[in-house]
């Protein structure tokens, strides 16, 4: 049950963070394009969302591809059969491989 709420709670977290990005994206726009380009125009929000994306898709994103994931990939398939499974019974528990009780 409380993997649902927390599986909830995350996602809403991330929406509220793509709402406060694009309204933050189209703030900035709006502050300094039309001052720097004359023949420039305000965006709305979802035009500033449209950027949001259009950026992630263009330059990989805001967290970075591979790096801390490769080296998570790489620690995995070092682990044995015993402490993978250990790990997902820290992982079930809420507990991390480093916070044993």
């Amino acid at each position: 049950m409380t993997f649902k709420f927390r599986f909830l709670g995350k996602a809403v977290l991330i929406l509220a963070a793509i709402a406060v990005l694009g309204w933050l994206v189209m703030l900035l726009w709006n502050a300094v394009i039309p001052a720097v380009f004359a023949d420039s125009r305000p965006v709305d929000y979802l035009h500033a969302l449209g950027l949001l994306i259009l950026s992630r898709i263009l330059f990989g994103g805001f967290h970075g591809r591979g790096g801390r994931r490769g080296q998570r990939w790489e620690k995995w398939q070092a682990m044995t059969t015993e402490e993978r499974e250990q790990f997902r019974q820290n992982m079930r528990h809420g507990r991390s491989r480093d916070n044993r009780e």
